[in-house]
């Protein structure tokens, strides 16, 4: 896959990744995945995931089938994402360099448009930090699993090229429409948002 463009700068050495190869999840991988059949990935999309945080224990081949049913419901079912965990220091550094914001923010997304990753266009990486969605979480008293999925949702949307800063609120309900589906709210969950000791 085309990914890691942005992340490979930073995190080269970096060897922590999810205990299984980063996933390419087709339309046939109903029953091969350890999950509930209403979670099995439908969507013929790739979708890639890492894990370069230690924190919390991501569920990677979950989040990927997520990802998979989100771009079937944006009709974006052919097109292939990347994303990354990473800790609240790397997610800091990287904000600043990129956005010049010296704070950890908790989604980041870099679309590269043109990019085709085994013949299929690439949107791009959105990157996550648990630790600061887990904040988030307790400081807005909203669910730590449905706060990771929002934030998947709206990295996701920028990927697609919505900008909630001037786009009068357009962002904003196309994410909150796809909250409301059953598909966002489906369990097995993405990650065990529990802080490891």
């Amino acid at each position: 896959m085309a990914g890691y463009l942005l992340f490979d700068l930073y995190f080269r050495k970096d060897t922590d990744r999810c205990a299984e190869k980063p996933l390419t999840v087709r339309a046939d991988c109903r029953g091969k995945l350890p999950m509930s059949r209403r979670m099995a990935c439908r969507a013929p999309g790739r979708v890639e995931v890492m894990n370069r945080q230690r924190r919390f224990k991501i569920y990677c081949q979950r989040v990927a089938c997520f990802c998979a049913a989100l771009l079937e419901k944006l009709k974006q079912p052919s097109h292939a994402l990347s994303v990354v965990f990473i800790s609240a220091r790397r997610m800091r550094l990287i904000n600043r360099h990129y956005r010049q914001r010296d704070y950890a923010t908790d989604v980041l997304s870099f679309s590269y448009p043109g990019i085709l990753s085994n013949g299929i266009p690439y949107l791009g990486e959105v990157l996550i930090s648990p630790e600061v969605a887990s904040h988030q979480a307790l400081r807005y008293r909203v669910d730590p699993e449905k706060e990771l999925r929002r934030l998947l949702v709206h990295g996701v949307l920028h990927l697609l090229g919505y900008d909630h800063e001037k786009d009068r609120g357009r962002m904003r309900r196309v994410e909150a429409n796809i909250m409301r589906q059953k598909f966002f709210r489906q369990l097995p969950a993405l990650a065990d948002m529990r802080e490891r000791q």
